[in-house]
Order: C-alpha cells, then structure tokens, then sequence
C-alpha cells in the first residue's frame, strides 16, 4: 500500500473496491399461502453475494465481499474490503461502503457513505444525492488544500454516481443483460474529491464457471479520464491515464436487469492488481426483519 498520506487523495480504484452487507425485505405472513408465497417471491428483492479475493502481481493480499439487493427500480449496495497477510500486517488496511438508490439504464444514487482504515490513519465519506446530484457531501479530515490540485465546480457534482455505485451496470434500453452494447457507457463518478470517467468499451463475451455462478460474462475493457480535483502532474495520474490495461467482467443478476463485476484487473506500476470472484450467492431475500430496499438509507440519516 502506498506511503502517500491518505489526507493527501483519495485513490479512485481504491474507493471503488470498499463496503459491507445490509438490507433485506420486509414481507407479511401469508394467509393464504399457496397464492400469497407465489406473489412474495414475485416481490421479494432479488439478492446477490459475491466474495473476491485480492491479488497483487500474483500475491494474494486480500479479500472483498460485494452484496447487492434488487427491489423493483432501486438498489441497495455493499462493498468491504481487508487486506490479508503481510500487508494486511503492515497496514492494517480495510474499509466499507454503501450506496443506495434507484436504477434504470443507469444508477441513480441517493446516498453513499465509505470508511477506510491503516494502522496510521483513515477517512470517511458522505454524501447526499438527489437523481445523481450531489446536494450534501462531507470527508473527515479534510483534505489538504493543494494548490497544485485541479477545482472540483458544482458543475462536477451533477449527473455523477458514486465508486459503489458505479460497480452496478444495469441492461440498457431494452436490451439482454449479456447484449455487446451493454459493455459501451462511460461512468461519471465522483468519490466525494476526485471527479473522474471509466470509459468501458465491448471486448468479448466468455463463458466462466465459479462456485455458485456458471455461464456467459461480457469482457470490457476499461479506460481512465481525470476530470477534477486530481493533481495533473502526479506521476500516479499520468500512469493511470495512459493504462490500456484494465477490464472488468460483468455477470448478470438472475431476476433483474443488472450486472455487477465478477472480474476487475488493473495494470499498476507495481504489477497486475486482479480482484476476481472465489463465490457468487444468489436468492431472494424473505422474512419479516430487516427494511426495504426501497426504504434504506445511511446510518444516522
């Protein structure tokens, strides 16, 4: 893990890896149950878990969790991360996230909140969005004020989605999940500092076989553009601008319309990091605990 102060930047690929587990459906008793289960499934949120492991240049350094919930129009996604090993003895590294929101051919967030941790410091992000405008953000510590850094406008906080958010692809128009074209949209995100584009561009479609998933994956691959708040002549800036070595592999979400990342890889400039699926868990959520995925929002909102 680098030694840069966390104070200093957010590193996007970072705030795109972290989050945990919530939300399930809050559903009545049936009293008539034949017809009353049969339209509970039909309503209950579609769910899934994937667990990841981390690799670095070969090394395993860590493992993810990424577990999304999928009632009619809205989302409610987790992501954590722990850094595992020696690393994860040096650093103390983890984190989590959550975004919650509504979705069509893309996400529309309305609340996301991430904490990061090392043995020496960490940060924490929140922010409040109305059809991807933000209107409330809010990072602790502040970052450093560096005069070196590119302004980050109003104008680069609207028509965003945030890093958690950004790993939900949903089918566009009326297409198949696993259509081509799925592959071919950019993603505007803002991580609450840093306003930057993942350009995903259509590969090749393969077929993968992991615990608990089985089929087709569109391979696209991936292309980094800067906008705002990044420094331009960091040298991790430039590398990451000019990387032609990045793709993630989207799998679809059995019973809605999105996809979610089964594979990401990332050439950085000390080796390949691969972030892949060891499990994938799928079902409806049930029983009378828990909110609604329509209803969630962030701790303390």
């Amino acid at each position: 893990m680098s030694a840069t102060p966390v104070r200093r930047t957010i590193k996007p690929l970072t705030m795109r890896l972290l989050g945990t587990v919530l939300a399930l459906a809050a559903l009545g008793a049936p009293a008539d149950a034949a017809r009353r289960a049969k339209r509970a499934a039909a309503a209950a949120p579609a769910t899934v878990t994937v667990d990841y492991g981390i690799n670095l240049a070969g090394l395993p350094i860590g493992t993810a969790r990424l577990a999304g919930s999928f009632e009619r129009d809205h989302y409610l996604m987790d992501v954590s991360a722990v850094l595992t090993g020696l690393v994860g003895a040096i650093t103390g590294g983890k984190g989590s996230a959550r975004a919650s929101g509504t979705f069509s051919a893309a996400p529309q967030p309305g609340a996301f909140s991430i904490a990061t941790h090392t043995a020496s410091s960490g940060i924490a992000v929140r922010m409040a969005l109305a059809h991807g405008n933000v209107v409330q953000a809010e990072i602790t510590p502040p970052l450093v004020d560096m005069q070196d850094r590119v302004p980050v406008t109003a104008a680069h906080k609207r028509g965003i989605m945030d890093p958690v958010s950004a790993l939900l692809m949903p089918a566009q128009g009326r297409g198949e999940p696993l259509d081509p074209a799925n592959c071919n949209r950019t993603l505007p995100v803002f991580d609450g500092a840093t306003r930057f584009n993942v350009v995903l561009s259509y590969a090749e479609t393969r077929d993968v076989q992991k615990p608990g998933y089985a089929g087709p994956v569109l391979v696209c691959t991936a292309r980094y553009q800067a906008v705002a708040g990044h420094r331009p002549d960091r040298p991790g800036v430039k590398f990451m601008e000019d990387n032609r070595e990045m793709s993630v592999w989207l799998a679809p979400v059995e019973g809605t319309r999105a996809l979610i990342p089964l594979r990401i890889s990332v050439l950085t400039t000390i080796g390949t990091n691969i972030i892949e699926a060891t499990r994938w868990t799928q079902g409806a959520a049930n029983g009378t605990a828990g909110a609604s995925v329509a209803q969630a929002s962030l701790p303390g909102q």
